[in-house]
């Protein structure tokens, strides 16, 4: 088996790194330095650089650690072992074995694992799905995407069709902005704390910020009734897919079609050059449970379902990795 060197990355890789996501097979902006560090004083970070023997950079493993636990960055939405793009199976069975060497020699028991759905990868890239399979993992978690492929047929429901014809018929305005503070306040803060006492994972300040750094790729829609704000979502945009990453309506959502009028909008107009369309996960209490009415939603604007694991590794079982390649 290939010998690889592993460390923990510093500042002065910034530049390194950042190249490395840029041409990385399996990377989107949110392992960009700039977005990883937005949360840097929540996170202890513990990202990792694997190389060869000639110190070329292989692989990178966007990483925090918590009560001697490493994580795939637990600030991501997902992760993984981030491979340049030729990387094959079999050096990603040999750099996984001398990662997992490097955390075990430090005394860190367990690696957990979350895994990037394929597609958001520029190449096939299930290699670390495969890996982990061999290292006789743990499912401790399995969430389930409602993706639209925009490559093919859309099987929109009769629901959505009337709805969205509400939105036209209530003269409801599409618009895309550059601040979020109005949709913040007024609709995704207090929906949140009303229906699920909980806020956004970001504050209007740190998407505010991450905005800043990647204007091309967070983007705010937003609908309006008359002068009033009704409804609204923030898109995170990848080469390929264009992700829902908040959607929220005013309690008038339903009767006058705000969100379905503004997520057709987006599916065939805005994003229609897009491969899919992600909605995001309908799952709770790790993938245990499915928020019915949620997924109804999603599905009757005919997307299906793809799924996203999450594996918990004991670093000890890198010895399983000595015999595969045969």
């Amino acid at each position: 088996m290939k010998s690889y060197i592993i460390r923990k990355y510093q500042s002065s890789d910034y530049s390194l790194w950042n190249e490395f996501v840029a041409n990385a097979k399996n990377a989107t902006f949110l392992f960009h330095r700039d977005f990883m560090e937005y949360h840097s004083d929540r996170f202890e970070d513990f990202s990792l650089l694997v190389f060869d023997e000639k110190m070329q950079l292989n692989a990178i493993l966007p990483a925090n650690i918590s009560n001697n636990v490493v994580y795939s960055h637990q600030g991501l939405t997902y992760g993984s072992l981030v491979l340049h793009k030729k990387a094959k199976l079999h050096e990603a069975i040999g750099m996984t074995s001398f990662l997992l060497k490097f955390l075990e020699s430090n005394n860190i028991p367990s690696l957990f694992l979350k895994q990037i759905p394929f597609i958001y990868t520029s190449f096939p890239s299930e290699e670390m799905e495969y890996v982990s399979f061999l290292l006789q993992p743990k499912l401790v978690k399995r969430d389930s995407l409602s993706v639209l492929n925009m490559e093919t047929d859309h099987f929109i429901s009769k629901d959505r069709i009337q709805a969205i014809n509400r939105g036209v018929k209530n003269g409801l305005v599409f618009k895309e902005e550059t601040s979020f503070d109005t949709f913040w306040n007024q609709i995704l803060i207090p929906n949140l704390v009303q229906k699920h006492n909980t806020h956004p994972v970001h504050n209007l300040n740190e998407i505010t910020y991450l905005k800043s750094k990647f204007p091309s790729n967070i983007r705010q829609f937003n609908v309006y009734f008359g002068d009033e704000l009704v409804a609204g979502t923030t898109i995170f945009e990848s080469e390929f897919v264009a992700h829902s990453q908040y959607i929220s309506g005013n309690s008038n959502k339903n009767e006058l079609g705000s969100l379905d009028f503004l997520h057709n909008t987006l599916i065939n107009y805005t994003f229609k050059d897009k491969k899919y369309f992600d909605f995001g996960i309908s799952n709770e209490n790790q993938g245990k449970n499915i928020n019915e009415g949620l997924l109804y939603w999603k599905e009757s604007f005919g997307a299906r379902t793809i799924v996203q694991n999450f594996y918990e590794i004991e670093t000890k079982n890198y010895k399983l990795l000595e015999n595969v390649l045969i």
